[in-house]
């Protein structure tokens, strides 16, 4: 699991969810929601959350999720001197 966080970004658990009472799960970023699961999705979201080895895994797989996995390409647009 180390070669895959390599800046310890998940150890900050920015990741959380909560489950409805349909069971409808609602993944959050760092306190803003930024994706809803429902039916067949939530019901296997929260099959790999209940055997995730620890939090480090559960932030993993709520990433995977999100699209929020390999942060940290994109470019700042003030720092390309091609883009002045």
């Amino acid at each position: 699991m180390s070669n895959i966080d390599k800046r310890n970004r998940l150890d900050e658990t920015p990741f959380s969810y909560r489950v409805s009472k349909d069971n409808t799960v609602f993944l959050d970023y760092e306190g803003r929601q930024v994706k809803i699961l429902k039916g067949k999705e939530a019901n296997r979201f929260l099959e790999r959350m209940e055997v995730a080895e620890d939090e480090k895994a559960m932030q993993l797989v709520m990433a995977k999720i999100t699209g929020n996995f390999k942060r940290g390409n994109e470019r700042n647009v003030n720092s390309n001197k091609n883009n002045k």
